[in-house]
């Protein structure tokens, strides 16, 4: 007996306030040393909270090889509501995923009238331990973000399907536009809207398939426009592999692997990692001919039995969803991504509940073995899922984690040592980070790390070494950025001014808010009698972000040119930031001192 449509309203509450309590030791996790400071926590124009120049900044900017200016906005919004406090960014993530769950059952449960089946769908996309990190990983906002407008933009287009008419029309484009603001993964939302024509709409046949298709070359050309868009950030920011490195033929064989790891992950999430060392030439070609052999058959079983239309419409959602990101054009290093299984996996929980749903019901199976069933397979999800979360607790965690299930992972390596840096641990940091270069001698941050690890250690020649080979091999504007301005403080070390200030220029003129450059330069242009220019360096920094060291310097020149009360007011603003700074007390006090 199928649930009756008055129960929906609870179902729903019931599914929100479920996601809510999967996710919610999400909250106590902290920032991750991996995306999360390009996108927050070193993200000077994020920082400056929700104002018109960072929503400008925001339409026009191509940072971190993406154009998703409503993603910008919301962690602009985060940092306006809630500062830097992890929590909060956390919160805004599960709270958008939980929304997520709910609209999937709606739409499932109006577009097919199965309300049973739409919440067992719902309820396996909110504690699928794959999407954990889409939700726990502040930096994939994006994801949960984008997913939100994906879903509006298929509600809207029911809502046209039923009585087609420009005004719903243009809706269904606008809520598709919004989602490519927010990530382009929704770039395949026309050729999926064919699919729903197909099921559950069923459209076709009694609609032309020229007519279906001729109504999606506007919202195709929208996807062209965003793939062109996308494809310049990428290339601008480095993240597309270079050929080189990665051949075609390298590619699509990782690519047909791929679904499968996919497809075997969606079944049993096991040995779940934040990333995936790319196999590059070691994949064998016997296991991605198994497959394609494996991939080959499915496709063709369910074209076989299409007139159950669910089986085609889902296995189909899977493929082509992933088809953006299945590696064919190579972004980043990873070999696949769990972010990427978000909304795939939507195909894949359909064909299991409706299929097995209908088996049950064949078998005459009890309503009761069915809940139960169902039951079990969630709470183990829902476990597995809990465990994982745990492990986005902290970077140390993360890829400690990660180390354990994976082989001769970089990105992995460095970053727990770059983590192990910041809990003041060099000499655990420092093995992690040479087996980082060991394994990816171009991994610019790892070689960026153990050179900063050096030069705490006093090691500068070293230290240089390192540097100068980050910078070789940086593609990130803010690493090389970042890469300069240290040379520039080692190059102060060792007494060689002219070498500092090069660098410190560098560093400038790549990123105009790398704020510790300022602060070098204008140290070394005062040590060089250049009072004016170092003022101007030192009031700039204090703009960038409010620092109490800018402030103290700028109060030293100012005192030095003989503007007691300029500095005095420098001096003062560098207590309000830290109360305890004691120089800057001790030369507040002299000039407040009473002439003799």
């Amino acid at each position: 007996m199928p649930l009756p449509r008055t129960a929906v309203p609870f179902i729903g509450i019931l599914l929100f306030v479920g996601t809510v309590t999967l996710y919610y030791p999400a909250l106590e996790n902290v920032f991750v040393n991996y995306d999360d400071p390009d996108y927050v926590t070193s993200n000077y124009h994020v920082q400056q909270e929700l104002t018109l120049r960072g929503v400008a900044w925001a339409f026009t900017s191509t940072a971190e090889a993406n154009w998703h200016p409503l993603t910008w906005i919301s962690h602009m919004l985060d940092v306006r509501l809630f500062g830097l406090q992890p929590k909060g960014h956390h919160a805004q993530s599960l709270f958008w995923h939980a929304v997520n769950v709910v609209l999937l059952f709606l739409l499932l449960a109006k577009a097919t009238g199965f309300v049973g089946r739409s919440a067992l769908v719902a309820a396996l996309f909110a504690a699928h331990p794959l999407n954990v990190e889409s939700v726990a990983w502040v930096a994939e906002r994006k994801t949960v973000l984008c997913t939100f407008f994906f879903l509006l933009a298929l509600a809207a287009y029911g809502w046209y399907a039923k009585r087609p008419s420009i005004s719903r029309y243009l809706l269904v484009a606008l809520l598709f536009a919004l989602g490519l603001m927010a990530k382009p993964i929704a770039i395949t939302l026309p050729i999926l809207l064919l699919l729903v024509d197909f099921w559950p709409l069923q459209r076709f046949p009694q609609t032309p398939l020229s007519r279906l298709v001729l109504g999606k070359i506007p919202l195709l050309v929208l996807s062209a426009a965003s793939a062109g868009i996308t494809l310049y950030a990428q290339r601008a920011g480095g993240a597309v592999g270079s050929t080189l490195a990665l051949p075609l033929a390298m590619r699509v064989k990782n690519a047909i692997y791929s679904y499968l790891i996919y497809l075997t992950k969606a079944i049993w999430p096991s040995r779940l990692a934040v990333f995936y060392p790319h196999p590059g030439g070691s994949l064998a070609w016997w296991r991605v001919l198994c497959a394609a052999l494996i991939l080959i058959t499915i496709t063709a079983l369910f074209w076989h039995f299409r007139e159950r239309r669910y089986l085609l419409v889902g296995w189909l959602w899977f493929l082509i969803t992933l088809a953006p990101v299945i590696g064919i054009v190579q972004v980043g290093r990873q070999a696949w991504a769990d972010r990427y299984a978000y909304i795939p996996l939507w195909g894949l929980f359909v064909i299991a509940v409706w299929l097995l749903s209908e088996a049950a019901a064949r078998t005459s199976l009890s309503r009761a073995a069915q809940i139960v069933i169902a039951l079990a397979v969630l709470l183990g999800y829902a476990v597995t899922a809990r465990s994982q979360i745990g492990y986005w607790r902290d970077s140390y965690s993360l890829f400690a984690h990660a180390l354990q299930v994976t082989n001769a992972n970089s990105i992995a390596e460095g970053n727990l040592g770059s983590a192990l840096m910041e809990m003041r641990r060099p000499d655990l940091a420092e093995p992690h980070l040479e087996r980082s270069i060991q394994l990816m001698p171009t991994n610019a941050a790892a070689h960026y790390n153990l050179g900063n690890l050096l030069q705490r250690q006093n090691q500068l020649f070293r230290a240089q070494q390192e540097y100068q080979l980050a910078l070789k091999f940086a593609s990130d504007e803010r690493e090389a950025a970042q890469t300069h301005n240290n040379l520039g403080v080692l190059f102060s070390q060792l007494g060689r001014r002219d070498e500092a200030l090069t660098e410190f220029t560098k560093a400038i003129a790549i990123n105009p808010y790398e704020q510790n450059s300022f602060i070098g330069r204008g140290l070394i242009e005062r040590q060089e009698g250049k009072l004016e220019a170092a003022l101007q360096d030192f009031v700039r920094a204090a703009q960038i972000v409010p620092s109490p060291v800018a402030c103290y310097w700028q109060g030293r020149i100012l005192e030095e040119k003989g503007q007691s009360s300029d500095a005095a007011e420098a001096y003062r603003a560098a207590l309000k930031l830290a109360p305890d700074f004691g120089d800057a007390a001790a030369r507040l006090e002299n000039i407040q001192k009473p002439a003799k």
